[in-house]
């Protein structure tokens, strides 16, 4: 169950996501902020009371007074209670003093206070020679502050030691309204910072909101793509990326409502030759041999059609296949040449083939189409007794094929006709597609095909259908099946 929170992650929504994430770390951070902010304004409190704490120790010292006779020197104070009352704030707090000698003998003051403790080395706000520390008195916690009060006089000098300790109610009492004060403004804080979140993320997440009620509110056949003009810069990816699949798609289909409706329209008519010819061959309109054979050819021609056409959308599904294996093309060339041999003899032509090494990154299957559709081309349009040649040969970073027959050419308002489906050149141009299928292979193998009348004096003296593929070596050749 590792992938438990992951899920949970994943299924969140996006406005949820974004709040979590931002206002999570800003209630942490404004605890930590409010710890200590309070810390900082209880320091500062305990600075201005023990203010108040020094100022009494002090008005204590200068009522000190050194006895003019005896030895060793010996401190008096004559200071009533009723002097502190000054200093305190209020009666919720009270302060007790306590008045050590030269020797640290009891001078004046509450007996009972904790003597001083020794002086530290930790560092003071003030000039004199005090010390502030907690304590405690009777069992209630004491903010302490220790004078060292130098008093001279006619019968000696010396150093006195003043203590006086203030109860902690009043502090307290203010450490609680800062308190409550640094965690209103806190929470004052998050709500304006929640609120001013909440209406940034569901401002930011509204593109995505009206791209899927869109999405959502298109017909099933709409496949046009996603306006993206006025998309935020992050959804640019997200709506390229599904424009580009929703284009892919609507080619697929586009391409299959072409077969379904290429099919029906071309195979009507042999089919309904055929059936022509069944039903002349059962009245006995014809001599069975004749039928039989009328009956073989309508059939060739259908299975040659259909093969085709079958042909023509396997060149589309090749297209959107991952990248292709790399090929010997020469060799293909060579075996396609081989397996037409018998045509090439039954037809009594000059064949002549010279191959160089050319690898091509391409289907194995995509190679042979298109080699054995340009060599069936020119086969039938080579006269008895005149030359075709084949050729490959590599050419910069281009592997090239030449397939040049004997034939009578064609005219220039044919040569951008004839890659297009069923625009046969002639009475035996045959179906049509051949070529069609030819120029589809090489698209999706980011190649180029053309074809060119031999310059020569008088009439064309034959035809050459040139056909160049990126090298499987070159670094720049595009991945076939994708756009060059």
């Amino acid at each position: 169950m590792s992938g438990g929170p992951r899920f949970a992650l994943q299924r969140i929504s996006l406005r949820r996501f974004l709040l979590l994430g931002i206002l999570v770390p800003v209630l942490g951070f404004v605890v930590i902020n409010t710890f200590t902010l309070y810390r900082q304004a209880l320091a500062a409190a305990d600075t201005a009371y023990d203010r108040t704490l020094l100022a009494s120790a002090k008005a204590i010292g200068e009522l000190l007074t050194v006895a003019e006779t005896g030895t060793p020197p010996r401190l008096t104070a004559t200071l009533p209670y009723s002097a502190l009352e000054a200093f305190e704030a209020d009666n919720r707090s009270r302060m007790v003093y306590r008045v050590s000698g030269f020797a640290g003998e009891m001078v004046s003051g509450f007996d009972d206070l904790p003597p001083a403790r020794p002086q530290g080395n930790s560092p003071s706000v003030y000039a004199a020679l005090v010390e502030f520390y907690d304590d405690s008195y009777q069992g209630e916690p004491v903010r302490m502050a220790v004078l060292l009060q130098p008093v001279a006089g006619v019968g000696g000098q010396g150093v006195a030691t003043i203590q006086v300790a203030e109860t902690l109610e009043l502090r307290r009492t203010l450490a609680r309204s800062l308190l409550v004060q640094t965690v209103w403004q806190q929470l004052l804080l998050v709500a304006l910072i929640a609120g001013v979140v909440v209406v940034v993320v569901q401002r930011a997440t509204a593109p995505v909101r009206q791209l899927s009620a869109q999405m959502l509110a298109r017909d099933e056949a709409d496949l046009s793509p996603l306006p993206a003009a006025n998309a935020p810069r992050e959804l640019q990816p997200l709506l390229d990326a599904t424009n580009g699949v929703m284009a892919r798609l609507a080619q697929v289909l586009e391409m299959q409502k072409r077969f379904v409706r290429d099919a029906s329209h071309q195979l009507r008519t042999p089919l309904a030759v055929l059936k022509t010819q069944v039903q002349s061959a059962r009245r006995g309109d014809v001599e069975p041999g004749q039928a039989l054979a009328e009956i073989s050819v309508t059939v060739d021609r259908a299975t040659e059609l259909a093969n085709q056409m079958l042909a023509l959308a396997k060149v589309e599904q090749l297209r959107h296949q991952g990248d292709a294996p790399e090929l010997a093309w020469d060799s293909i060339v060579r075996a396609v040449a081989l397996d037409v041999g018998p045509l090439v003899a039954a037809g009594g032509i000059d064949f002549e083939i010279q191959t160089q090494a050319a690898p091509v990154r391409a289907h194995e299957w995509a190679l042979r189409e298109l080699t054995r559709n340009l060599l069936h081309n020119a086969i039938k349009h080579t006269p008895p007794g005149a030359h075709l040649a084949v050729n490959v040969v590599v050419h910069h970073d281009e592997a090239v094929l030449t397939v040049s027959d004997g034939g009578p050419g064609i005219g220039p308002d044919q040569r951008q006709r004839l890659f297009q489906p069923f625009a046969a050149a002639g009475a035996q141009g045959g179906s049509g597609l051949g070529l069609a299928i030819c120029h589809e292979i090489v698209q999706s193998l980011a190649g180029n095909i053309d074809l060119r009348n031999r310059p020569v004096e008088g009439p064309p003296q034959g035809l050459d259908a040139v056909v160049r593929l990126p090298l499987a070596t070159s670094s720049s050749a595009p991945t076939p099946g994708k756009p060059a």
